[in-house]
């Protein structure tokens, strides 16, 4: 299986990414594939939500933009997560738009990154900031496709109109073999009728790109981070995680046959 990077992103704050990115990363190595999950957001959610201390841990992705370490000696073991590796993240990071802005090909700075690597891993999750700045752009130059984390809550439409104007974007000027990997819907709630109707909006819209699979609003889901631990560590029996593990499933399904397979 040749390696397939994707990028979480959504530029809307609170709708899941990071924790569909450490969850979904964790799940793809519990099926057996090598994982990379790169975090790329400054706040380093994911980081910490792995059990890393971003306090004490001050090299990682930073570095591998800047040019100043490869991404080899930068990345580290998961804890408790076999198979899982994190270039991780600290504040360092919300310096490095600033410090690119001059650069030149400054959009290429992760692909770079990787083309440095001795070898990929089977699959790369990268969890972008909630927005469409330098750090997202080049998590989308680097990608071969992103997933969009979709929360069933009013408004949850808004924006992916800016969202899908700067993929094409991105498709016409860097990266022209981007693809969409799919939409997830996230926080979904059952008994809300509210839920349904955005669920049904979604499916109207993009058809067959939304997942079959939803992820439910679980607290379990919400309290692993605090934990430091994904969720198929922190309650493997919960809903939260069997979602997880159904969509990791999929994916890992889909692109080691290199087709589409249904959602």
């Amino acid at each position: 299986m040749a390696s397939r990077i994707i990028c979480i992103a959504n530029q809307k704050g609170g709708v899941g990414k990071t924790t569909t990115s450490v969850n979904l990363a964790a799940g793809l190595a519990l099926e057996g594939a090598e994982t990379l999950l790169v975090d790329l957001d400054p706040q380093a959610n994911a980081t910490s939500g792995l059990g890393i201390d971003t306090t004490v841990q001050r090299r990682g992705v930073y570095h591998a933009l800047l040019g100043m370490d490869d991404l080899d000696r930068l990345r580290l073991p998961a804890p408790e997560v076999e198979r899982l590796s994190i270039l991780p993240a600290n504040q360092d990071l919300f310096g490095a738009e600033v410090e690119l802005v001059d650069a030149i090909a400054r959009e290429f700075r992760l692909k770079e990154a990787f083309g440095r690597a001795a070898r990929l891993p089977d699959f790369v999750i990268i969890d972008c900031p909630p927005s469409l700045g330098l750090l997202t752009i080049n998590a989308l130059t680097a990608a071969h496709s992103i997933l969009v984390p979709l929360q069933c809550e009013y408004y949850a439409l808004e924006g992916i109109s800016q969202l899908t104007r700067t993929i094409q974007l991105i498709q016409r000027r860097l990266n022209p073999g981007l693809t969409l990997e799919g939409v997830l819907l996230t926080m979904f709630d059952a008994r809300n009728n509210l839920a349904h109707q955005v669920s049904e909006e979604a499916r109207a819209h993009f058809g067959d790109l939304v997942f079959e699979t939803v992820i439910p609003r679980n607290v379990r889901l919400s309290e692993s981070p605090s934990f430091g631990r994904s969720i198929h560590h922190y309650d493997k029996s919960s809903r939260g995680a069997l979602a997880y593990r159904d969509v990791a499933r999929l994916l890992v399904q889909r692109h080691r046959q290199g087709g589409e397979h249904p959602r």
